[in-house]
């Protein structure tokens, strides 16, 4: 029998060409919105029109290739969302405006929105057009639950290498089969994410409509919908969040909430109605006692040091740790004129994250349960030898390659981000802008982690611009990485994979 030989390059680009040349559909909303608005359309129509004739090449590359394996799904996974950052890239550029000009602008504001961080450069938002911030908006959303699992449940063709597809997108350590066709999985999915963006975009403008958020006009409650369920951030107002009401703010707390936790698990306890489940799972259980914990932790700090009090210090605590916390990303008000502590507190749960499963970035907290089970257990050991202890989440033994998995990702996660920190800080010396190592830190954090808000100039209410175009590339590479999960694009740069 022969074997095959090395990675089916054909299968991968012809794949990877059928998902963006669908993905490049996603211009017909922003047209039509730019219809409406009587603004220039074009921009949207041409980059939907490039970005399909690459995927049109790209597959035709890929005619009566061999099904695509395990191996090539990373490679597919890893390319596609450089493509989608492309396409998010391209009306930036297209409309000539002069805050969105540079490609390494652009490319940084697209990869932003499709890995759902929310860093930008832009420094005055409302000066976009209306179709131009709804189109950042709907990167953000596009991104959250995944362009591969939106592929996997509407193309029929991608049933073939399905699995392993998804298992290199989904976020999280491993994905939670709710149907024996993958596809299926993809679907429901992907209901239940329009469904909860769709309830709150009505709830949101419900309150503008009776006046209890005289700010949140249909247009504001959908963009909003849009970055709050795929934990994105992105806000078409200057000051993010902080202009609307207080009822406003806690519905977007509501939603992040949501956001953060596993979908497979909201499938369960929403649709199919068993609560039970949410309140024996180990990981939400630990996911909501840190919000709670860090939240009051916050607030006391925010009461005590007389920055806010009574209703608004509880809310704004809460908001800012559920953003930061679940990488959502936004501000409901300025925190870096903060102090010391409650920055630190803000830095700290950028590397915790959601919950595997989420849409959420940065570490996750399954892992995070995991290794401190493994801890646990090695100092056990220690003392007694003899003593066999099973890793164990919710009552299921977890495997010992899961576990050592589960190191590896947070090794690299943590040399990465010590990397792109020193990087940054690097750059800063040479090139400026001058920053501390705190800031440095803090832009590596929110970049890796999908987070969004940095420190210093880049903190909430500021702007990415003033990093240079050095910085900037490392900061893309941080989101991509981050995004994907770190693995998929590692394996692609070792030698065995492209071996036989």
């Amino acid at each position: 029998m022969r074997r095959r030989q090395g990675v089916e390059f054909r299968g991968a680009l012809g794949l990877t060409g059928t998902l963006t040349k669908y993905l490049s559909v996603a211009v017909l909303f922003p047209t039509a919105l730019a219809i409406g608005y009587r603004e220039p359309f074009w921009p949207f129509l041409a980059a939907g029109a490039i970005i399909a004739l690459v995927g049109l090449g790209l597959e035709r590359i890929g005619r009566d290739a061999p099904p695509i394996g395990f191996r090539e799904g990373f490679f597919v996974v890893a390319v596609t969302w450089l493509f989608a950052a492309a396409l998010g890239a391209l009306p930036y550029l297209l409309s000539g405006d002069p805050q969105l000009d540079r490609p390494v602008d652009a490319y940084f504001e697209a990869m932003s929105g499709f890995t759902t961080t929310g860093s930008s450069v832009l420094t005055d938002i409302p000066a976009l057009d209306q179709s131009m911030l709804m189109w950042r908006q709907f990167t953000q959303w596009l991104g959250g639950m995944g362009i591969i699992v939106l592929a996997l449940a509407v193309l029929p063709r991608l049933r073939v290498g399905g699995r392993q597809l998804l298992e290199s997108e989904m976020p999280g350590p491993e994905v939670d089969n709710l149907a024996d066709r993958i596809r299926s999985t993809a679907q429901r999915l992907w209901l239940l994410y329009i469904a909860l963006t769709a309830a709150q975009a009505l709830i949101l403008a419900i309150f503008g409509w009776t006046g209890i958020d005289d700010r949140m006009d249909l247009f504001n409650a959908v963009a909003h919908a849009f970055t709050t369920l795929p934990t994105g951030g992105f806000s078409p107002e200057g000051r993010s969040v902080e202009p609307f009401s207080a009822a406003s703010q806690w519905v977007i707390v509501i939603f992040m909430t949501f956001a953060g936790m596993n979908f497979a698990l909201l499938y369960r306890v929403l649709v199919r109605r068993r609560a039970r489940v949410a309140i024996r799972d180990e990981e939400a259980r630990l996911y909501l006692t840190i919000l709670v914990a860090m939240s009051l932790l916050l607030a006391m700090e925010l009461w005590h040091k007389g920055i806010e009090g009574g209703e608004a210090a509880f809310r704004h605590a809460t908001f800012q740790v559920v953003s930061m916390m679940t990488t959502t990303g936004y501000a409901s008000t300025d925190f870096i004129v903060w102090p010391a502590f409650a920055l630190m507190i803000l830095i700290g749960v950028m590397f915790i994250g959601g919950s595997a499963g989420s849409t959420g970035g940065a570490i996750k907290v399954v892992r995070h349960l995991l290794m401190g089970k493994v801890l646990r257990r090695e100092l056990r050991q220690t003392l007694h030898p003899e003593v066999v202890m099973p890793i164990r989440l919710n009552g299921v033994v977890v495997d010992e390659r899961t576990l050592r998995a589960i190191t590896a990702f947070v090794l690299l996660y943590v040399g990465f981000f010590a990397v792109g920190a020193g990087l940054i800080a690097l750059d800063s010396a040479f090139q400026g802008p001058p920053m501390s190592a705190f800031d440095a830190i803090a832009a590596a954090a929110s970049t890796l982690g999908n987070v969004g808000p940095g420190l210093g100039f880049a903190g909430p209410m500021g702007s990415f611009e003033p990093f240079s175009d050095f910085s900037t590339v490392v900061m893309i590479a941080l989101m991509w990485l981050g995004r994907l999960e770190i693995v998929p694009v590692v394996v692609l740069l070792t030698r065995s994979y492209w071996r036989v």
